[in-house]
């Protein structure tokens, strides 16, 4: 049985902010949404229309009932109206977490249309709504927005034009975006996840986390996979205050992933040390 861990909410950063947050009815999405909504945050969250409902359920589990747009991101008016629904809603927008992405993973069977609609979700549609939120936020003063890469981003694997280009896209955007915005007070990072326990992962794992969180854990140093709220709590350090002079940034929340050498955890090794 693998028990995700708790997170102690750090006072109420949030109190009187609006927060945006794309693909949020289900895994890192949801989990950000649900402590920007214990931290005091006013919470809007965009789902596929096939999601809503798990979402819903899901916040009032955790006893919340935000606003959960239903849409597409692909499509460039749901994004916008995303944005203008929020606006009507609250009045402002503070924070944007751009989660919702495609993970479509293929590679050199990859057609037209699947490119398409991995940079569609994925970091065309985070330009558009940086573009959307940008004019707001700079008649408020300010704002953060933070994008969710991943350790694809960086690396290469197999099967994987696909998603890890339109990763690599998203570290590229963080930056420029992070360079226009900066005038206006507007910071712009990212956060790079490795292997989290969402719904892809598990139903890769056919709901058999005990088997494989160790098979696919020794891919990080800390030994194991990692869980969504895990993301949540350096993201909402990145929107923070706490975080006032960090933009055009990436930070990797990947339990070491990046860092580990091809020799592993080291256990089939003459010289691993100790571990």
């Amino acid at each position: 049985m693998i028990t995700a861990p708790t997170r102690t909410p750090v006072a109420r950063r949030f109190h009187g902010k609006v927060a945006l947050v794309t693909g949020a009815t289900h895994g890192i999405g949801l989990a950000i949404a649900v402590e920007l909504l214990r931290e005091g945050a006013e919470v809007v969250v965009s789902g596929l229309p096939a999601d809503v409902e798990e979402g819903r359920a899901a916040f009032a589990a955790a006893g919340f009932a935000p606003l959960i747009v239903a849409g597409d991101l692909a499509d460039e008016n749901f994004c916008r109206d995303l944005v203008a629904q929020t606006l009507a809603r609250h009045g402002r927008v503070d924070c944007l977490v751009n989660n919702a992405f495609s993970f479509l993973a293929k590679g050199l069977d990859a057609t037209a249309a699947d490119f398409a609609r991995s940079f569609g979700v994925g970091p065309v549609a985070f330009a558009l709504l940086t573009q959307s939120v940008a004019e707001p936020m700079k008649r408020q003063g300010g704002g953060a927005i933070v994008n969710v890469s991943s350790i694809s981003a960086w690396i290469a694997q197999p099967n994987r034009w696909t998603y890890n280009m339109a990763k690599g896209a998203v570290a590229q955007l963080t930056r420029c975006a992070a360079l226009d915005l900066a005038p206006h007070r507007i910071r712009v990072n990212s956060v790079s996840p490795g292997w989290i326990w969402t719904r892809e992962v598990d139903k890769a794992a056919g709901g058999d986390r005990a088997t494989y969180d160790p098979v696919w854990g020794q891919f990080h140093m800390l030994g194991r996979m990692g869980h969504p709220v895990e993301i949540a709590g350096p993201v909402l350090f990145l929107l923070s205050d706490d975080a006032a002079f960090i933009t055009g940034t990436d930070l990797p929340v990947d339990g070491g992933y990046n860092g580990l050498g091809p020799e592993g955890l080291g256990q089939n090794t003459k010289i691993a040390g100790t571990r």
